[in-house]
């Protein structure tokens, strides 16, 4: 009697039916299915290597349990049908009502196993449930979707709110104006912050931010209006602002958020808080700032994805790559990142903590602030107020027997002076730096008054970082320079030959800029033995840099170039984001 297959089976025979993937991915799979106890449906779409596309998988899905197939993304739901189910419970069990037919009820589903699901759904609606299958960020996007358009959307909420003001403002005297003034009463300022409008307002810059996959959010004050703008991919981008009149009820909104005094409005605050978007959480660091005209607000959104599961997501060539991973593996010494603020020197830290990340070894960072918080690691905030600065942290943290040792910056002699005792005390430390290239490190800690003989023994690697924009892949098109170009810049044409160029045209997805998202190049100098002896000599670093590049160092000009070449950026963000070396 033939055994009858499994749905795992069936679905990874489909795949294969459909060239989706091979025999022996499937083999690899089902292996690790095995050792790591997981769905094979959730194992396909992993995020860390995704062997098929959600929708694909949905397709295949849907002929293997006899399911038809629906694309959520191109279908507009009516908002009568959009309510027959409370949100929170298609949320719950990922499904969205599609349409109704009589008493039938069409259902989108991630899973149309789900019986239970199924049960609720007919429960609820009192209908016949027809499923249909999509994939379930295509459902997470359209409930978000739903979710959003009920609330209105930003510009609408602004207008009915600066409608609303000036109702409340005719007929104001010169003495109401005064009165405005003096302290504003605490009771009634809390009061403001709970009024739908200023939520809902609140709820969508933050909404609007992650879904323009924005770094900050800036909400500035100025004598007679505001300002919203959004840094997306490292530029300032301004988006319609609030009214001025609710300056003070979104500031004490966004207070109460992040857990800080409503009442004080003198001196700056930090804080933090979390957010849930399409079943995806966000941590948000937030910034009070006061000015001559209001509390400034600065959101700095930390969105765990970007962290690289591994150092070979980085996107290193690969000599650099072995001379990274040669630095990483080594028992003890001392790696520095170096670069502007906002270069993703931390982001890149927290990619190598991934990498070593296992319980043999005790991994202890000491930070201002705690950016991302991850699992298995000993992470402490700095905290100056009490006295707890990277200096009084770091020696309390060697007394607590670590193997590996995050400092989020070194800033002063002391912090740098226990970094390099650490490293040569049979530590591994890892730390950033504010310079503008790797040789630059040597020359800072020289600046800090440490020994040349410490820096050449404690230092194994040092590495400079930026980050350059992606060409937008929806509106990529071939760009040719004049010769005249290249000369003026410094660039060899032949670096080019047989090369074709790109850039971006603009288009709705990329909001006409012809870039979407950005990528990091990094210029990775190891401390060879020669380099050794110019550290103690104290060589300028402009000799140490050359010396680097003779034994192999891609300078950051180079690696930016490399990505040019291979149509990731443009030759304009070449020259935006590295100098000439």
């Amino acid at each position: 009697m033939a055994r009858i297959k499994s749905f795992a089976e069936r679905i990874a025979d489909a795949l294969i039916e459909d060239g989706l993937l091979s025999n022996q991915q499937i083999e690899e799979l089902l292996e690790r299915q095995k050792k790591e106890g997981s769905r094979l449906v959730k194992l396909l779409v992993d995020k860390d290597r995704q062997y098929v596309s959600p929708e694909d998988l949905s397709v295949c899905m849907g002929r293997v349990l006899n399911v038809a197939p629906i694309n959520l993304s191109r279908l507009s739901i009516p908002p009568g049908v959009a309510d027959l189910l409370p949100p929170e419970m298609a949320q719950n069990h990922k499904v969205v009502p599609v349409s109704r037919l009589e008493n039938q009820l069409f259902l989108a589903m991630a899973d149309p196993l789900n019986v239970l699901a199924i049960d609720d759904v007919r429960r609820i609606t009192k209908l016949d449930v027809i499923p249909l299958i999509a994939s379930e960020k295509a459902i997470t996007e359209k409930l978000n979707a739903i979710e959003t358009s009920k609330g209105g959307s930003m510009e609408d909420l602004i207008q009915d709110a600066q409608k609303r003001a000036d109702a409340d403002s005719e007929g104001e005297t010169l003495e109401a104006v005064n009165e405005a003034v003096e302290e504003v009463n605490l009771d009634k300022l809390a009061a403001s912050s709970e009024e739908a409008p200023v939520i809902k307002l609140a709820n969508l810059i933050v909404l609007q931010a992650i879904k323009d996959r924005a770094s900050d959010v800036h909400l500035e004050p100025f004598e007679k209006q505001m300002r919203l703008r959004y840094r997306v991919d490292g530029v300032l981008l301004d988006a319609t602002p609030p009214p001025k009149q609710m300056q003070l009820a979104l500031a004490s909104r966004f207070k109460i958020m992040s857990n800080l005094d409503i009442a004080e409005r003198r001196l700056p605050q930090d804080g933090r808080m979390r957010v849930k978007v399409s079943g995806k959480d966000y941590d948000l660091r937030v910034s009070i700032l006061p000015t001559v005209h209001g509390e400034k607000i600065v959101l700095r959104v930390l969105d765990k994805s970007n962290l690289s599961a591994s150092i070979d997501k980085l996107g290193l060539d690969d000599a650099t790559f072995r001379q990274f991973k040669t630095a990483i593996d080594a028992p003890h010494g001392l790696i520095l990142v170096t670069g502007p603020t906002g270069s993703g020197k931390t982001t890149t830290l927290y990619s190598v903590l991934n990498e070593l990340n296992n319980p043999t070894w005790n991994i202890v960072t000491v930070e201002d602030p705690v950016e991302f918080q991850l699992p298995g690691i000993n992470q402490v905030p700095t905290k100056k107020e009490i006295g707890l600065t990277f200096a009084s942290t770091l020696r309390s943290i060697l007394r607590q027997d670590p193997d590996i040792i995050m400092i989020g910056e070194i800033r002063d002699t002391e912090t740098a002076e226990i970094a390099i005792e650490a490293a040569l005390t049979g530590h591994q430390v890892l730390s950033t730096m504010h310079c503008n290239d790797a040789p630059g490190a040597i020359a800072r800690l020289d600046d800090m008054n440490i020994a040349p003989f410490l820096i050449s023994s404690s230092l194994i690697l040092s590495c400079a970082q930026r980050l350059m924009r992606r060409i937008c892949s929806h509106c990529k098109e071939p760009v040719t320079y004049p010769a005249r170009m290249y000369a003026d810049l410094g660039i060899d044409p032949a670096m080019f030959e047989g090369v074709q160029l790109h850039r971006g045209r603009g288009c709705d997805r990329c909001k006409n800029s012809g870039y979407t998202g950005r990528l990091a190049i990094i210029e990775v100098m190891t401390i060879s033995d020669e380099i050794r002896k110019m550290v103690i000599s104290r060589a300028n670093t402009r000799d140490i840099g050359k010396l680097a590049i003779e034994q192999g160092m891609r300078t950051l000009r180079m690696v930016a170039l490399d990505r040019a070449r291979a149509g990731l950026s443009t030759l304009e963000q070449v020259l935006v984001t590295t100098s000439q070396h």
